[in-house]
């Protein structure tokens, strides 16, 4: 097998983008991507750091994140598993990529930019629910906003397929094999609802 390490090998196969792939991207907020992003409750975060890249899926019951102004989104850590592997990313290397999903539609809305990480008091409260606050947020300067390509949601089915869920391993399946039984998955998985609820924000 033969890998490509020209980037011109690349370009001889695909050519150059023109049109509408380059004239979508934005470098701030227009109206429009402004509803979209607003829109979504949900938006898988990569970045990248010394031990590699990241990527994590973050939600909300409302809008995943809180414009600042044009050029600035806001995005709380709300609770999880403490890897904090995003975070810690950050710390060191702010370029950060957001995907934006909103249920139904095949299109994806995605943000590059820099990123830092506070635990600013009066920009935690924004984001208060049912007297609980995110333990940091996540603020995003803009550096491109555009839409992607809808061929691959649409591909996938992702959101007309039917549910494949019991298809694939549970967590507690997962953890079991991973311990060699050490962590009883069974009851992993029978616990995990109710724990989910009393820890989701």
């Amino acid at each position: 097998m033969e890998w490509v390490t020209d980037v011109a090998e690349l370009e001889a196969v695909y050519g150059t983008a023109k049109g509408a792939p380059i004239t979508k991207v934005a470098k701030r907020l227009t109206p429009e991507y402004r509803r979209w992003i607003m829109a979504s409750r949900f938006c898988v975060v990569s970045t990248v750091g010394p031990e590699g890249a990241d990527g994590s899926p973050r939600g909300d019951e409302g809008p995943v994140v809180l414009e600042l102004d044009e050029r600035t989104l806001a995005l709380p850590d709300w609770h999880g598993n403490n890897r904090i592997d995003t975070l810690r990313n950050i710390v060191r290397d702010p370029r950060i990529a957001l995907m934006f999903m909103v249920p139904g539609s095949a299109n994806v809305v995605r943000v590059n930019g820099q990123a830092r990480v506070t635990f600013d008091d009066g920009l935690r409260a924004r984001f208060e629910k049912n007297g609980k606050l995110p333990r940091s947020v996540t603020v995003i300067r803009i550096e491109e906003v555009y839409v992607q390509c809808a061929r691959a949601v649409m591909r996938s089915r992702l959101w007309t397929a039917g549910d494949e869920s019991g298809e694939v391993p549970t967590i507690g399946t997962i953890l079991t094999e991973m311990t060699q039984g050490d962590i009883d998955g069974d009851a992993y998985d029978r616990d995990w609802p109710d724990r989910a609820v009393q820890s989701m924000w």
